[in-house]
């Protein structure tokens, strides 16, 4: 696994979506439907005016600004 997608997302989709997803991914001769995902995420953001593939970091859409370093460790809740 590719060490910068270390995180792990799950979407929950409807027979619909799935079948979008799936033909989208045929179409284009993608892997998995993973790579669909992000191909059409990066294809989403791009259309909003947004380079997704411009070493753009999560961190930069946050709903709190957590300054220039992004997220921390010390940023974790104690417990």
């Amino acid at each position: 696994m590719n060490e910068l997608r270390a995180e792990r997302l799950q979407v929950m989709l409807s027979p619909d979506e799935l079948s979008a997803l799936d033909d989208f991914r045929f179409k284009h001769r993608m892997p998995t439907r993973a790579a669909a995902v992000r191909e059409l995420l990066k294809l989403g953001l791009a259309s909003t005016g947004i380079d997704a593939a411009a070493g753009v970091k999560s961190s930069e859409y946050g709903v709190f600004d957590r300054g220039p370093e992004g997220h921390t460790q010390e940023d974790a809740p104690i417990k």
